[in-house]
């Protein structure tokens, strides 16, 4: 692989484990207001949890108000009530993904600036940064939501790169999500790595990763 100036990473299920975060998330949501249930009918609304969400994908107002109409409750909680429970908890549960820590000193003591591009808003998602004990690794961080540019528009990966210093046909951008990681960063001019997690690959895509891993230590391997 020709030279590599700069490393850029996703964040929810790339370094993070989105779904791990989740599940914990949903079963202290469950204890927490549905604690009429048996185990197995709990157990049931953690996995209808999931699956409504749609790993993170969804609008999450509309998320919320969803929730608050059909879940078994003995009393309704409201969606503005499950938000600020969400937004008081949910980085709490912030779980690290597996080998992320140590491919990101295995870079960093490589000599890679590295990069944060991720998309929400800018207290959860900087929240689960420093929750995950993560922000020390990168030279810069960008938040959709604080830059007011989401993924996949190139532009919010042009800033990063900006901010790196570094070109784009010399970067590596690591994600998990098809269109957002792969194809956003693409776009920009980058090379990219997937790490593939719950999202299949859609073959109507232009882009084409230069390597696919199940793993965030197999890119010690590719580096």
């Amino acid at each position: 692989m020709r030279e590599v100036q700069a490393l850029l990473f996703d964040l929810d299920n790339t370094l993070m484990d989105r779904d791990q975060t989740f599940r914990s998330f949903s079963r202290a949501f469950v204890e927490r207001f549905l604690s009429h249930l048996n185990e197995e009918q709990a157990a049931g609304v953690v996995e209808d949890m999931i699956v409504r969400d749609a790993d993170g994908y969804r609008d999450k107002d509309g998320f919320f108000a969803e929730l608050s109409e059909v879940l078994p409750w003995e009393e309704t909680v409201s969606a503005a009530e499950i938000r600020e429970y969400y937004d008081e908890t949910y980085i709490g549960h912030g779980a690290v993904m597996k080998h992320a820590v140590e491919t990101l000193e295995y870079c960093r003591d490589r000599g890679y600036p590295l990069g944060l591009v991720t998309n929400g808003s800018r207290d959860i998602q900087y929240g689960k940064i420093d929750r995950l004990g993560l922000r020390g690794y990168f030279r810069t961080i960008v938040i959709s939501g604080e830059a007011g540019i989401w993924k996949p528009d190139p532009a919010i990966y042009q800033l990063a790169l900006e901010r790196l210093g570094a070109a784009a046909g010399n970067t590596v951008f690591i994600g998990d999500h098809p269109v957002n990681d792969i194809e956003g960063a693409a776009r920009a001019g980058m090379r990219t790595i997937w790490l593939q997690r719950n999202h299949s690959w859609d073959d109507s895509l232009k882009a084409r990763p230069i390597a696919t891993i199940q793993e965030l230590d197999e890119l010690q391997r590719i580096l």
